[in-house]
């Protein structure tokens, strides 16, 4: 790096994207209209879905976890050395993707580097948002950069094997251990994104010293058309299937997820909670990153790492070796590929 360039450069902006979700009532089927537009998902789900949405007054909590996560995220970066200007923008509310590039592109922007709010390798948490950046940035003139997924990195590993430390305290030494993921539709990728939780699970529990401990991978919050096989088991059969086995105490580690955005909220707090309540099992569900200090560092260390990368340095260590082939520059050919189409995707090798 050149003496006096900011830590960032080439980049000259900083744009944090994440999903989005709904922040009134009146928002929610249109959001959840679009987000499933094309996949066939019958009216009937949408409306039961709806429901998760209105028990919480309409308001999705992910919109709120991202300005705090903002909040966080800036002061670090200026600690770092960066002065670059940071951006928030979703795939699917406000602020819309394409009206934050706009701004940027107004502002002057020209080299933005993107940080997903999405920490493994799948369709809808890599290669969507490459489809969306493309679409976004179209015509715009910019040179669009992004962090690889960060399911290996030290901060997400930390505050991850910390989290579960406290509710393993208060937990029984016989507890099942359950680590818990979004289910995806079972696709070529499926084996690499379930291969990336293995591995962040056994470090999470080599981290502890407790690699001899029972665990299970489950899923929540299949979305997909019936009939169309997903990933299993889900945590509400896992569990069924814990209490015939006689298991009255699970440990929930959610790993799949940044924040306790609505399928931390509704399908582990509500939903299989109270399939666990009815079963008689108590439940510890640990903490997702948030904006555990060590967390929001790593994110900083990640953003490091991807412009030392672009000037061709290799000196920032931000990720841990996990025995598994992760990205760190840009997705290989093929990458996430999308089920139903081809479409455009910056920032990997075939964009």
């Amino acid at each position: 790096m050149i003496m006096g360039e900011d830590p960032l450069a080439p980049f000259d902006a900083v744009l944090l994207l994440s999903f989005g979700g709904p922040e009134a009532p009146d928002e929610v089927m249109p959001f959840l209209e679009y987000v499933t537009r094309g996949r066939g998902i019958p009216r009937e789900r949408l409306e039961s879905v709806a429901t998760h949405y209105h028990d919480f007054g309409g308001v999705s909590p992910i919109n709120a976890q991202n300005r705090e996560l903002l909040s966080a995220l800036e002061p670090q970066l200026r600690a770092a050395g960066s002065a670059l200007p940071v951006y928030w923008g979703n795939r699917n509310s406000r602020p819309w993707l394409r009206e934050v590039a706009l701004q940027m592109r107004d502002d002057g922007i020209r080299r933005p580097l993107v940080l997903v709010t999405s920490a493994y390798s799948s369709y809808s948490g890599c290669r969507q948002y490459r489809e969306d950046l493309a679409e976004a940035f179209a015509g715009l003139g910019m040179a669009v950069g992004k962090v690889a997924q960060f399911f290996d990195a030290e901060g997400f590993l930390q505050a991850n094997a910390e989290a579960l430390s406290v509710k393993l305290a208060d937990a029984a030494t016989d507890a099942r251990l359950l680590f818990v993921t979004h289910s995806v539709p079972v696709t070529a990728d499926a084996a690499r994104y379930v291969a990336q939780h293995e591995a962040v699970a056994m470090a999470i529990l080599h981290e502890l010293g407790m690699e001899g401990r029972p665990w299970s991978l489950v899923y929540c919050s299949r979305s997909g058309a019936p009939g169309q096989p997903w990933l299993e088991p889900d945590i509400n059969d896992a569990l069924r299937a814990l209490a015939v086995q006689g298991v009255s105490e699970v440990v929930v580690a959610p790993i799949g997820f940044v924040s306790d955005h609505m399928e931390v909220r509704f399908d582990l707090d509500t939903e299989a909670a109270a399939t666990a309540a009815g079963l008689g099992i108590r439940v510890h569900r640990a903490a997702t990153p948030g904006v555990h200090p060590a967390f929001v560092d790593g994110l900083v260390q990640l953003l490091l790492e991807r412009a030392a990368l672009e000037r061709g340095e290799h000196d920032v260590q931000a990720r841990r070796q996990l025995g598994i082939e992760a990205a760190r520059f840009k997705c290989a050919p093929g990458c996430c590929a999308n089920p139903r189409s081809q479409r455009p995707a910056l920032c990997g090798t075939d964009a």
